[in-house]
């Protein structure tokens, strides 16, 4: 039983996070800073890519990009909303321009936040904190 529970805490500080971005700079930064905070990270470079990894991945928390070709990040994320093993995933926007009507958008498609790029380490890490938080408090009311 003690196992147990200190295999749910060592787990528990490990969030896995999946980052959709076009940019192999961006995807390397988001990977590197949230590694060193201590979270499992798989990357997808557009929005077929991340769908593909999503079943076996199983993220607890997504960053996705909006200006993507082939799919962009509003329809990856209404996609993956769509999905009922995802829809309580938080999704958090990545784009270069700080823009209300992306904002909008992206709440319109499920999106839980939105973050302008380039992020700093603590930005991100403080998004994840934020949006792990609230998706346990969801999912353990």
């Amino acid at each position: 039983r003690r196992h147990g529970l200190n295999e749910q805490a060592s787990s528990a500080g490990a969030t896995r996070i999946l980052v959709i971005d076009d940019s192999n700079t961006i995807r390397r930064s988001a990977e590197i800073f949230l590694k060193q905070g201590g979270h499992v990270v798989a990357l997808a470079e557009d929005g077929f890519d991340a769908l593909a990894k999503l079943s076996d991945f199983r993220p607890d928390l997504v960053f996705c990009d909006i200006l993507m070709p082939r799919l962009d990040g509003y329809q990856t994320c209404a996609i993956i909303k769509r999905n009922p093993q995802f829809s309580g995933v938080p999704v958090i926007m990545l784009s270069s321009k700080d823009g209300l009507f992306d904002k909008a958008r992206g709440r319109m498609v499920g999106s839980q936040d939105y973050l302008t790029k380039p992020f700093t380490k603590d930005q991100l890490l403080q998004a994840v904190l934020v949006h792990r938080r609230s998706s346990d408090i969801e999912a353990n009311p």
